[in-house]
């Protein structure tokens, strides 16, 4: 029976199938596009049929994304509109970045093709390679394939691993249970024997892997993959945003948003790790303003301030 595809992995392969394709004239094999995006018939066809209908106003054929599976041969046809240039805003270029890397980390896309390309001219032209610190959650893909391979095989894995919170790069011995992408990030979930419990890992943040010999049993019962579990006791900041720092909103999980009279919005968060917080708000400058801070929350940002002026001191 075909594996079914979750909804976001039908949509990432969509978008990795698409421009490959048209790269290569608008056309293609259905046995050379099914190996190498790692999909049987029903699976592409269910891939394409998500794009089938994209497009811009006014909506009518020729301003449509065309994408149809033959017997033979895979087609693919770009509007005219997708071929003409844009005029991108610094937030849509970074976005845009962002969702290219993110794309190219899927198994199966072209690490050298035209996407990547493009990558690399818009962030030559955007300046975007002199940034202090760029936030792009991309899984380099023979890290994510390897893990993938790993699992299906019940292999255990060493992997170095930099956990985002404490700032530090370790080595950990890993059972991986599964691999799955969820809210636009890969992740790994296992049972962990250096913490000896079980936990949930960034692929992106995996710097290198060993299969090891030893295998393993997975748990008769799996339940789904919470990445943010709801914690009444961790401690809650809530912020006053400008404009300018409404990213934060769409970037990572907030309990709430709300939209003041003078523009800000003040977002709540949930924080579990106070090194990370010292970060956005050094990130986000004069763009927050604190209005309520938890336990062992409230002087962050001097924190911040003084941990930077250590290192500039050194």
């Amino acid at each position: 029976m075909t594996q079914k595809l979750t909804a976001r992995e039908t949509l990432e392969r969509a978008l990795a199938i698409v421009p490959w394709i048209a790269s290569q004239g608008g056309t293609a094999s259905v046995d050379e596009v099914c190996r190498r995006f790692d999909l049987d018939v029903d699976q592409l066809s269910s891939c394409l049929s998500t794009v089938s209908m994209v497009g811009v106003y006014p909506y009518t054929p020729d301003a449509l994304l065309e994408a149809f599976v033959e017997p033979d041969h895979v087609y693919v046809n770009l509007p005219e509109y997708f071929r003409r240039p844009l005029r991108l805003t610094p937030t849509q270029t970074f976005g845009l970045i962002a969702a290219g890397r993110a794309l190219l980390s899927v198994p199966g896309a072209d690490t050298d093709g035209p996407l990547a390309r493009a990558l690399t001219k818009i962030i030559s032209i955007s300046g975007a390679e002199t940034a202090v610190a760029i936030d792009i959650d991309t899984a380099p893909s023979d890290i994510l394939m390897s893990l993938q391979s790993a699992a299906a095989h019940n292999r255990q894995i060493e992997i170095e691993y930099y956990t985002f919170a404490r700032d530090v790069w370790s080595v950990r011995v890993v059972d991986p249970w599964r691999v799955q992408s969820l809210e636009g990030n890969w992740y790994l979930e296992g049972f962990c024997h250096k913490a000896s419990a079980t936990r949930v890992f960034r692929v992106d943040r995996i710097r290198a892997i060993t299969v090891l010999g030893s295998g393993f049993q997975v748990p008769a019962e799996l339940p789904p993959l919470d990445v943010f579990p709801d914690d009444a006791a961790l401690p809650r900041i809530t912020l006053d945003l400008t404009p300018a720092g409404t990213w934060v909103a769409t970037q990572y999980p907030v309990e709430s948003s709300l939209l003041l009279d003078d523009g800000t919005t003040r977002v709540t968060l949930a924080i579990t790790a106070g090194a990370w917080l010292q970060r956005l708000l050094l990130r986000l400058g004069d763009d927050a303003v604190v209005v309520t801070a938890g336990p062992g929350l409230e002087h962050t940002r001097a924190r911040a301030s003084r941990r930077v002026l250590q290192r500039y001191l050194k």
